[in-house]
């Protein structure tokens, strides 16, 4: 019997901006085009604040999406409102619109475990910083849509380091073997930290790793925010149809560090980062829609106004937030905590700070 091992690759909008006739209604959508634009840029503006946040000691450890808006966005806005979102910990330009607000975000890198309990996103699970176990959590959560013959489909996110994972291929596997309603995006940014994506696998594509687990795997630009709706669309509603599971690959390329405790120009080629820049999303996307007439820059400097004002609100109400006692590190754990983590309670007691605000 032959086997088909051909991976399709979708891009709908060029990094010069101009579009594909497989584009059909959705480059003609003013609306949804201006949209995109708009969370996009709203993600990106709050990336630099949380980086200036943390080199100013506001904020802890935080994961920036820099270069990579399109694939959270256009991944987030093909999901229904009742589908689970699984993320991993640079997701948050889809966490954004799945109504994860920015000061939880901040919260949540500030070292505040309240950040974790969304206020509307109650049922999408929390940012995930162990590597691949997120995809697991994902399948999991598939599993028990179709036990309950729900109507619903789990996406979670993972980087291209994270797809040489043990707990990737299991999940996988039996996202596979079970037929669940699960679609998973990889991320390729091109670095796992500081390893490049050429040693972190011999495999052509990512997308080719689906085959094994006898699941359906393409590729995406995704600086392509029409590209990356349109794929998880189709994967979406083929899961919710009993198709079974899909498994993206998302070509980006991460502008910025790993993280705030990284430092890429140790190991990166600055020209190829220039390079990187010109097939960015945000730039391409807007270059589309002033060529189309759908905007201006009038319309430009009053978004950035609008997204600006939001970030900053959002980091008053971050940093007016006071502290959660010391106690709370130990909480829920044990019905009765044991001996030692008593003495390490009151460890941690005995070097509190003052009660007061956040950064007192």
């Amino acid at each position: 019997m032959g086997v088909d091992f051909h991976i399709d690759y979708l891009q709908l909008l060029s990094p010069s901006g101009q579009l594909s006739d497989a584009a059909g209604e959705i480059a003609r959508d003013a609306e949804l085009l201006v949209w995109f634009h708009r969370a996009m840029t709203r993600a990106r503006l709050f990336d630099a604040k949380a980086i200036a946040l943390q080199r100013t000691g506001q904020l802890g450890t935080f994961a920036s999406a820099l270069g990579q808006e399109a694939i959270g966005v256009g991944v987030a806005t093909a999901m229904e409102r009742d589908d689970l979102l699984v993320p991993s910990y640079r997701d948050h330009a889809a966490q954004f619109i799945r109504g994860v607000t920015m000061t939880e975000i901040l919260l949540y890198w500030g070292g505040d475990e309240r950040g974790s309990d969304f206020a509307s996103a109650r049922a999408d699970f929390p940012i995930c910083v162990p590597v691949g176990t997120q995809v697991a959590h994902a399948v999991g959560a598939a599993y028990a849509f179709k036990l309950r013959k729900e109507e619903r489909v789990a996406v979670s996110f993972i980087g291209d380091g994270g797809t040489g994972n043990g707990g990737f291929y299991e999940a996988l596997n039996m996202a596979g073997a079970w037929r669940v309603p699960v679609v998973v995006v990889v991320n390729n940014n091109g670095w796992a930290i500081s390893t490049p994506r050429a040693l972190g696998s011999a495999a052509e594509t990512l997308a080719q790793k689906a085959i094994a687990a006898g699941i359906e795997g393409l590729q995406v630009d995704g600086n392509d925010v029409l590209a990356v709706h349109q794929a998880t669309h189709k994967a979406i509603e083929k899961a919710r149809d009993g198709g079974g599971p899909t498994l993206i690959e998302a070509l980006s390329y991460r502008l910025g560090d790993h993280t705030t405790a990284d430092d890429a120009t140790r190991y990166r080629d600055p020209e190829i980062v220039r390079a990187e820049w010109v097939r960015e999303p945000v730039g391409r996307l807007r270059t589309l829609l002033v060529a189309r007439g759908f905007w201006s820059k009038e319309q430009e400097t009053a978004l950035l106004k609008d997204c600006g004002e939001e970030v900053d609100r959002a980091v008053a109400s971050y940093l007016a937030t006071a502290a959660p006692s010391c106690d709370s590190m130990f909480d829920n754990l044990f019905a009765t905590l044991p001996a030692s983590m008593l003495r390490q309670r009151d460890e941690a007691r005995h070097y509190a700070p003052t009660p007061g605000g956040r950064h007192d």
